[in-house]
């Protein structure tokens, strides 16, 4: 009889989490033989297999080869250099331990780890099914997964079903984005100069490339239904001459030479974006100069300034390729207003300034198993925020709700998903555009085969993944892990969600300890939380008292994230606690909220140097609170407030007179 994940995770109540106990190896190693147990148990598995793979075949390797000089030699050079090795990762963050709040990692957990562990042997290379009949199919199965996670439609026998895959991370994830916005963006161009007739096609260039993305994909669908009317020799042709004037054969400058009406699309993003749209853009081919960066207001996206740049550039008729929302910065972990993000695009595309809305939620994507019941409904915020003192806040809740209504997301499993790297995901609403990114003319009519069902068509055609994605070798042992874990922790609140929930109440526990923290060294330094947060990262802004000089406290900072950063060269034991640091900009949180931010410390904003060396920004501390075990019921411990205290400490002692 199968077990339900009910029966595996039992309702935690209070401070009782046994459902936490089985997740991760642990701080100590505490799981060390359930995980040896699994690894021998599957490894033998596997040797079996490949005893029975032909049981006639004779071994290759004879018996006594364990016992010649040659052999013990190379046995005795393999286990020095692992001792070696063994011993030079010693040296390692450790990323397991609650006293790491630094970066973005943390523990693994087991269910993935085991999975990867277990694959590996087996070698898959997740690009067609010929090289990995297996995982290539648990792959598009993670696709699904995340996509009902987010509210897109994951039944497969819809036509307008979401489609996702893995990456090596978030930087790919973005880049496929691109790549898929600009090839949807482009088409319906290169139907009107290839002259295909009868489907609707705009009769001038700027209406046919700002359709927008709905638009785009169902002109798509109209060509593949008229394509698979004509006849054979017919198609063939059709199939050339449209081939012959795509983006993708003719390249950027051929492309927008053949159309001067055009001008080379835009990509707006915050300005807390990540580097990677830098990197994407220049890799497309679109430029730098492209990526234009909107301002915030209270940490967030500023909508306002958004439609102001539209309204530029319906004015100039400057095309916008994608708006850019961020769900938990990566600096930060604010989150943008993709609600209104969305209703911006709807709006314009109304006015013919058509384009696509990307969520880049590589942090903060798998918060939305906070939001989602099992069934895939979304919950109301009242019940997001039982148990919690502030969140969801209504823009929060109105950003996780709307993620449903955007056309791609980028999520990292290996992030807030406590999964090995690297393991990116990029998911787009409806799978049909993905035809476009097809090395193979795949968009014609080749999605249908004979006798199947639009079910099995969908999973025969990402058989052949390889054709859709930008690598051309890909890990199937990253896709078992990632697979396995949504298994066994569902992706909804009452599964998976139990997680992200632990990490959302550390970080209210230590918004809450920063006041006392506060408090405690008031005479020596000025402490304070610059922005409230939105999920599970906390900043701490600190001022030596009576300092007015923003270079002074910057100073100061460095100093102390000097003492909490990672340092190779001496034992990892002498760190207390691992922390991060980073900056706020005027240009990123606008003028008046950084004189609010520096008024809270005292600093006096004209102290600002534009020109200065590095003294054109706040530093900050920036603590990432997503290890499980921050606050330990079961030895009634706090490592927040130990933190806190440590941190109260070394502040007095680097200011003592």
């Amino acid at each position: 009889m199968a077990c339900s994940a009910d029966a595996l995770l039992p309702a935690a109540t209070g401070t009782d989490r046994p459902w936490l106990d089985a997740l991760f190896l642990g701080p100590y190693g505490e799981n060390d033989a359930l995980l040896e147990r699994l690894v021998v148990e599957f490894l033998r598995d596997h040797v079996y297999w490949r005893r029975n793979f032909h049981p006639e075949d004779p071994p290759a390797i004879p018996t006594h080869a364990a016992r010649l000089p040659e052999y013990q030699a190379f046995e005795a050079r393999l286990r020095r250099e692992l001792h070696q090795l063994s011993a030079s990762l010693k040296r390692s963050v450790p990323f397991h331990s609650p006293r790491y709040i630094g970066h973005m990692a943390s523990d693994l957990l087991l269910p993935g780890l085991a999975a990867q562990i277990l694959t590996l042997p087996y070698n898959p290379n997740n690009v067609s099914e010929d090289a990995a009949p297996v995982t290539i199919d648990l792959e598009v199965q993670v696709g699904l997964q995340l996509a009902r996670m987010l509210g897109y439609p994951d039944n497969t026998a819809r036509p307008d079903c979401a489609f996702g895959h893995l990456t090596s991370g978030g930087t790919v994830a973005n880049y496929q984005a691109l790549r898929l916005a600009l090839a949807l963006k482009a088409f319906p161009v290169a139907l009107r100069a290839a002259g295909v007739p009868g489907i609707g096609v705009p009769d001038d260039d700027w209406t046919a490339f700002n359709l927008g993305p709905d638009a785009g994909i169902a002109l798509l669908d109209r060509a593949n239904t008229w394509l698979a009317a004509q006849p054979v020799r017919e198609q063939r042709r059709w199939v050339r001459a449209v081939q012959a004037q795509r983006l993708e054969t003719l390249g950027m400058v051929d492309f927008f030479a053949r159309h001067p009406g055009l001008k080379v699309p835009k990509v707006l993003a915050p300005i807390t974006a990540h580097y990677s749209w830098s990197k994407g853009l220049k890799l497309l081919g679109l430029g730098r100069a492209q990526l234009e960066l909107l301002p915030e207001r209270g940490m967030r996206l500023d909508a306002d300034a958004l439609e102001a740049t539209l309204e530029r550039c319906e004015r100039e008729r400057q095309p916008v390729l994608m708006a850019v929302a961020v769900l938990g910065t990566t600096e930060y972990g604010t989150v943008d207003p993709v609600d209104a993000v969305v209703d911006a695009r709807d709006r314009w595309t109304a006015r013919g300034l058509g384009f696509s809305v990307h969520v880049d939620g590589a942090w903060g994507g798998y918060l939305a198993t906070l939001f989602r019941n099992p069934d895939g409904s979304l919950r109301p915020i009242e019940e997001v925020g039982e148990g919690f003192e502030r969140f969801p806040l209504p823009e929060v809740h109105a950003a996780f709700a709307a993620l449903g209504r955007t056309d791609s997301v980028t999520v990292d499993p290996h992030k807030l998903g406590y999964l090995p790297y690297g393991s990116g995901a990029f998911i787009c609403r409806d799978h049909r555009a993905t035809a476009l990114l097809a090395e193979a003319a795949d968009y014609v009519f080749h999605d249908s085969v004979p006798g199947q069902s639009r079910d099995d068509n969908y999973l025969a055609r990402y058989r052949r993944l390889g054709q859709f994605v930008p690598e051309g070798s890909k890990s199937g042992a990253a896709a078992a892990a990632v697979y396995v874990t949504h298994k066994v922790l569902p992706l909804d609140h009452q599964h998976f969600g139990r997680l992200p929930r632990q990490t959302v109440l550390a970080a209210e526990a230590f918004h809450a300890g920063s006041a006392r923290l506060a408090a405690a060294v008031e005479s020596v330094a000025r402490v304070a939380v610059p922005f409230a947060p939105d999920s599970n990262l906390v900043c701490l802004a600190i001022n030596p008292a009576g300092n007015t000089d923003l270079a002074v406290a910057n100073a100061f900072v460095r100093t102390l994230h000097d003492e909490l950063r990672s340092d190779p060269r001496q034992p990892l034991q002498l760190k207390q606690f691992f922390g991060s640091m980073t900056t706020l900009r005027p240009e990123a949180v606008g003028e008046v909220e950084m004189a609010r931010i520096l008024s809270m410390i005292g600093i006096d904003p004209l102290t600002l140097d534009p020109d200065g060396d590095g003294n054109d920004k706040l530093v900050i501390l920036r603590h990432t609170l997503m290890n499980p075990y921050l606050i330990d019921h079961t030895n009634n411990i706090s490592y927040i407030d130990l933190y806190l205290d440590h941190l109260g400490r070394r502040i007095r002692a680097l200011l003592a007179p």
